[in-house]
């Protein structure tokens, strides 16, 4: 499973002109469910997430987790972040979790940070979404937890 962490000063998704999802400060992770995995990956994922240190202490260091700051966490379903482009000019994103089993573990994500954090708002999956942001810092860290490789 991947995903694109973006540490923000605010962030927010519109679908059809309608903010559907919005957050101040906190982060904008957009994920991507890869072939093979499951929930163990979307779990490790979070994990990493709602504990990484990327947010400065009183001291200016990047030493507090978005539980410490008590942010908010934005959560959107990006495919693209599947994107092979090894062959050419036209990326392939076979390496995506099909659609229906992408949208199911989405879900699980979501459902899973709503019952760890305590504000997690979302896109719409599969939705053509308009994602506003205000990188702060800025600060932009790739995941990725690979299938069967997940650590405690």
């Amino acid at each position: 499973m991947k995903a694109l962490l973006q540490r923000v000063s605010s962030a927010r998704v519109v679908v059809d002109g309608v903010t559907i999802g919005e957050i101040g400060a906190g982060l904008l992770m957009l994920v991507c469910a890869e072939q093979q995995d499951s929930e163990v990956e979307a779990d490790g994922l979070l994990a990493k997430v709602l504990k990484l240190r990327i947010f400065s202490d009183p001291a200016g260091k990047m030493n507090l987790s978005l539980q410490d700051v008590a942010g908010g966490l934005l959560v959107v379903s990006q495919f693209t972040l599947a994107a092979d482009t090894s062959g050419g000019n036209r990326p392939s994103f076979t390496g995506a979790a099909p659609p229906d089993e992408g949208r199911r573990l989405y879900n699980y994500l979501v459902l899973q940070a709503q019952s760890l954090h305590p504000v997690v708002q979302t896109g719409e999956f599969g939705a053509n979404m308009q994602v506003h942001l205000v990188n702060d810092g800025p600060v932009t860290i790739a995941l990725q937890i690979p299938a069967g490789n997940v650590r405690p």
